[in-house]
């Protein structure tokens, strides 16, 4: 009898084996990457074709950096993680190098990123002398019993963690800067920001020709079967009082979860954070059993049209299906799977 149930016993570990084995080998087959530029009024007859050109460069650099640890095994986490961090480090967005400056001159930035495995997340806001945001997001998730840390807390966190700081003229762009000279004189926060600074001087006009929301983001999904999202921005131009947008916050701007999909967004922060977007179209394929392109158009098309909010997303669910959904003129987007295909667009 005892022999009989060893006998079973070992029959059933190598069944589950077996089916271990083959579902690996399928999820080889559906890893994939997506990444966002921000999204806006983005329209190629306010674009140079250098500028346009020097856009699809940086977001092909993102996705065959990000692919690349796909491919060679690595975890969606490390995936996302440079693949934002590579954005980051490109002037032409709203995040990290490219960020715009506050009202009182300052760049002041935010990240989130999340571990669709274990629920575990980590985010900064209004952190001011780290080159990569997205990396110190990533430590206090991995680092610090907390979810969130801000401003000095945040940096002071940065610091006993050994993070490099950079002085504050690392991030100082005359790009961003001639962006806040504008918007001062008009007296007015900008929502978003605009790619193109015309001869124009009504600041008005210049947002109705082109705005941007400027954010970067990007979602993955592993060989492991496991996903991520992280998020990044450099906030508004000319913001006052210590705001904070949707891009930091876990479940607005930034979510991801084994058992549905991970997203991240780009919009107007305040709509996307009253809608709680991310989660909502994670929660639509959880309990409505909607498919990703469905969640999204829903959120997005629908929900957020109806709201006033204008951005977009992208997202991967648990089987490589895909998202990549706006309501906005353009959205800076790309995205790359298992055969290695590099798909990058910018205009609807």
């Amino acid at each position: 009898m005892v022999k009989i149930r060893i006998i079973a016993l070992l029959i059933a570990i190598f069944l589950f084996g077996c089916q271990q084995k083959k579902e690996y080998q399928n999820m080889e087959d559906k890893f994939t990457l997506v990444i966002h530029g921000g999204a806006g009024t983005i329209l190629k007859k306010n674009m140079t074709p250098e500028r346009e050109q020097a856009y699809k460069d940086i977001l092909q650099e993102s996705l065959i950096t990000g692919h690349t640890i796909l491919k060679n095994g690595g975890t969606s986490i490390d995936a996302v993680e440079a693949a934002v961090k590579v954005m980051e480090d490109s002037p032409l967005f709203n995040a990290g190098k490219g960020a715009v400056f506050t009202h009182d001159g300052k760049n002041e930035m935010d990240a989130s990123i999340m571990d669709g495995k274990t629920l575990n997340a980590g985010a900064v806001s209004s952190i001011t002398c780290i080159k990569n945001p997205i990396q110190l997001a990533r430590s206090v998730m991995e680092k610090s019993p907390h979810v969130m840390l801000t401003g000095d807390g945040a940096e002071q966190f940065a610091k006993e963690n050994g993070f490099e700081f950079v002085d504050p003229s690392y991030f100082h762009t005359e790009f961003r800067w001639n962006q806040l000279e504008k918007a001062k004189q008009s007296d007015v926060a900008l929502l978003d920001h605009s790619d193109n600074v015309g001869e124009d001087n009504s600041i008005y006009d210049e947002i109705q020709k082109e705005k941007k929301f400027g954010t970067v983001g990007a979602v993955a999904l592993d060989k492991h079967g496991n996903l991520a999202a992280a998020t990044s921005t450099g906030g508004m131009t000319n913001k006052q009082f210590g705001r904070v947008g949707d891009s930091p916050i876990i479940g607005s701007g930034t979510y991801a979860n084994n058992n549905t999909c991970a997203v991240s967004c780009t919009g107007h922060g305040e709509y996307f954070m009253r809608a709680v977007v991310a989660y909502d179209i994670s929660a639509m394929i959880e309990y409505n059993d909607k498919s990703i392109e469905d969640a999204a158009n829903e959120v997005i098309m629908k929900k957020q049209v109806d709201l006033g909010g204008e951005g977009g997303i992208i997202a991967v669910d648990k089987n490589g299906n895909i998202a990549l959904t706006f309501n906005s003129a353009g959205m800076y987007r790309g995205f790359v799977k298992a055969d290695g295909n590099i798909q990058v667009d910018i205009y609807k």
